[in-house]
């Protein structure tokens, strides 16, 4: 019997966030249509309590909670506007994206994303990240 291929991009994304949600809605819908049976994508919800940072690159909840990573089937780590441009590219709408990744253009991007990043919480009206992260260490003391 044949072991399923690796995804070759695997997002870490807040299951507890409705926007979040609506996207990984979006681009897991779009994989499944371009490359049905193959996936290109595959999605962790760090918000599940069982959510492992050491199968998951040494990402702790915090780092993930505090803005966005993708892991690469190699391993390789990305974060911020790079992992949109990647999982686009996957889906074929890497166009949308690939303004973000020119000089200028990229730095901009990703100050933009860091303001959404650090006004994600409260935009949709969830504890801070502090309090979301005692809650959990008190909920699932043997992960960080």
């Amino acid at each position: 019997m044949s072991q399923a291929p690796r995804p070759e991009l695997t997002l870490l994304y807040d299951g507890g966030c409705p926007l979040c949600l609506r996207e990984v809605t979006f681009l897991r819908g779009r994989d499944q249509r371009l490359h049905p049976g193959s996936e290109r994508l595959a999605f962790v919800d760090i918000d599940a309590t069982d959510y492992n940072p050491a199968l998951h690159g040494g990402i702790s909840y915090r780092e993930a909670m505090g803005r966005i990573h993708a892991l690469r089937a190699d391993g390789t780590v990305l974060h911020d506007v790079e992992v949109f441009r990647a999982a686009y590219q996957l889906i074929g709408l890497g166009w949308l994206y690939a303004p973000s990744g020119w000089p200028g253009l990229r730095q901009v991007a990703d100050g933009l994303y860091g303001l959404w990043a650090r006004w994600r919480l409260p935009l949709t009206r969830r504890p801070d990240l502090d309090q979301l992260c005692r809650c959990r260490s008190e909920a699932t003391p043997d992960h960080p």
